[in-house]
């Protein structure tokens, strides 16, 4: 069988009634947890997006950008980091270590912390580049051996450790495993979240962010829903 082609980049209209979409669901979520709308952001996952996508998306309006990795994402917003008011970008995929200073230089916000030695390197990276450095806690909620993220018994250990570190630990971030129900994960990281005093959830993609609307989520990433298919190499999937 031939593999079909990616979709095609969405025109600058076509974008803004995606996003449009995109939003009214988010509000007929909210409404229906008796939530005010304004409380939930759209993460707009850009990873292997070509510029014309990026550039629609800008055009429409959005503003709020993840990454899956660095190298990948300097050479997308580097030449535009500036020049954009209100931007945010998170960094949404694995990090190593070695790239911690060159993270934090990008992206606003990281939100795959998940072991002590890297929060060591984005203290030290913060340092460097002389910025606080925002982050959430990448909890592996269904203890995916493939997957990152600090296991939810250990969550608290490094939400304690960052803060005295010097981080600032805004909330938790997860991807629940893709054959099971994501509603008990969600309902585990809103647990660990609430214990340690932490108010950001990032969590809930294209096929279920709703469901995350309704068990807390503040922060909700939107890849295929918003951009279509992939029109490059994939990633463990963070949309």
């Amino acid at each position: 069988m031939t593999p079909s082609s990616p979709e095609p980049v969405p025109s600058s209209s076509a974008m803004a009634a995606r996003l449009e979409t995109i939003q009214r669901r988010i509000a007929a979520a909210c409404r229906a947890s008796g939530r005010a709308s304004a409380g939930v952001t759209l993460t707009a996952v850009s990873k292997t997006q070509p510029p014309e996508a990026i550039e629609a998306a800008l055009a429409a309006g959005q503003r709020v950008f993840g990454e899956n990795r660095v190298q990948e994402a300097q050479g997308r917003w580097n030449s535009r980091r500036d020049g954009i008011v209100g931007l945010e970008l998170r960094l949404i995929g694995p990090l190593q270590s070695n790239k911690a200073a060159d993270a934090v230089a990008l992206f606003d916000v990281i939100e795959t912390l998940d072991r002590p030695k890297l929060a060591d390197a984005l203290v030290a990276a913060g340092v460097r580049v002389g910025k606080p450095v925002r982050v959430l806690i990448q909890v592996n909620t269904g203890a995916e051996p493939q997957k990152a993220g600090v296991l939810p018994g250990d969550a608290g250990e490094l939400v304690d450790y960052a803060r005295a570190a010097g981080l600032i630990v805004e909330g938790l971030m997860c991807i629940p495993p893709a054959e099971e129900a994501p509603g008990p994960h969600f309902a585990l990281l809103r647990k660990i979240a609430r214990r340690h005093g932490l108010e950001t959830l990032s969590m809930g993609m294209s096929g279920d962010f709703e469901t995350a609307i309704r068990f807390g989520a503040t922060h909700v990433r939107v890849g295929s829903s918003l951009f279509g298919e992939r029109k490059g190499p994939e990633t463990p999937s963070m949309d």
